[in-house]
């Protein structure tokens, strides 16, 4: 049980720090590419890989079975990454960044409406919330005011709530007992199938001659085979073991990954105010897992 929980954790932070490194690949393709494109160009390659790696079929499942993974492919594939960057033409950034990290709590919520026998609503949970929103917030804005925009800040709160659909939705399909590359392989399936309507609504170009441009074709490589294929068989891998809300709560850790990689890559500047956020995220972030934690230990027949 312990052994599978360390792996349930890995697996989350594997997760966590590549799609935490991911916007550098997007910001070098976005000078080229549509956000549809790179969208679709990954979750495409993802689907390809998982196709080589594990050349297997999905037998036997029911129509109960498929209308989830169908709302798991609308839900977390297309709409959560359609939403985002529809979000961030209308709003900064860093309402995003700040608003996308409440997916947790909508988790929490969801969880607790739809999975009363999975896991239960703690105090630390929503204390840690509260902790890790308040360093998200330092790390996101750096000092900068907060510039509201209705649009675009509901578009993003709309993400982060489907998002937290795609991972009640996931520890569903966990329950089913297929192995996990065929069921999120079955994921990106629907999920490209409701992308293709929005591909003639976003000036989609099926230009392969510009990844003939090798910088280009690493950064697309690295999101479709990392951060698409490989981190979302982790992620739902991570759900299956530790459960929707506590896998979920390792999203703090997005903001804090992303200013490490802004510093060490692109050489962003380490303000204090950036690492006081930081502090707080993962202050958050423990005190959001403390009774997890403790509640394992009891569960292993260890006292304190």
């Amino acid at each position: 049980m312990a052994n599978s929980t360390a792996k349930g954790h890995l697996a989350a932070l594997v997760t966590i720090l590549i799609w935490g490194t991911t916007f550098i690949s997007t910001k070098v393709l976005l000078v080229d590419f549509q956000p549809i494109e790179i969208l679709f160009f990954r979750f495409l390659m993802g689907l390809l890989a998982l196709m080589i790696v594990y050349p297997h079929r999905l037998k036997g499942t029911t129509i109960k079975q498929e209308s989830v993974f169908v709302a798991a492919g609308l839900c977390g594939v297309c709409l959560y990454y359609l939403l985002e960057n529809i979000a961030l033409t209308y709003t900064i950034a860093s309402n995003v960044g700040v608003i996308i990290s409440v997916a947790p709590f909508f988790t929490a919520i969801l969880s607790h409406l739809f999975l009363k026998q999975d896991e239960k609503l703690r105090a630390n949970f929503f204390i840690g919330f509260i902790v890790a929103m308040l360093g998200i917030g330092l790390i996101s804005f750096n000092g900068a005011s907060l510039q509201l925009n209705p649009i675009g800040d509901l578009l993003a709160l709309l993400a982060a709530f489907l998002w937290a659909c795609y991972s009640i939705l996931t520890r569903k399909i966990s329950s089913f007992g297929y192995n996990t590359i065929l069921t999120t392989r079955r994921v990106f399936f629907y999920g490209i199938l409701f992308m293709i309507p929005a591909l003639f609504l976003f000036d989609f170009e099926l230009d392969l001659s510009r990844f003939a441009n090798m910088t280009y074709l690493l950064n697309i490589l690295f999101l479709g085979l990392g951060a698409s294929a490989l981190c979302f068989v982790t992620w739902n891998f991570a759900v299956k073991i530790l459960g929707a809300v506590k896998t979920s709560i390792c999203i703090y850790l997005v903001p804090v990954i992303t200013v490490a990689a802004s510093v060490l890559i692109i050489h962003e500047p380490f303000t204090w105010i950036t690492g006081i956020g930081t502090i707080l995220t993962l202050a958050g972030l423990l005190i959001s897992e403390k009774k997890h934690i403790r509640k394992e230990v009891e569960s292993n027949g260890f006292t304190e």
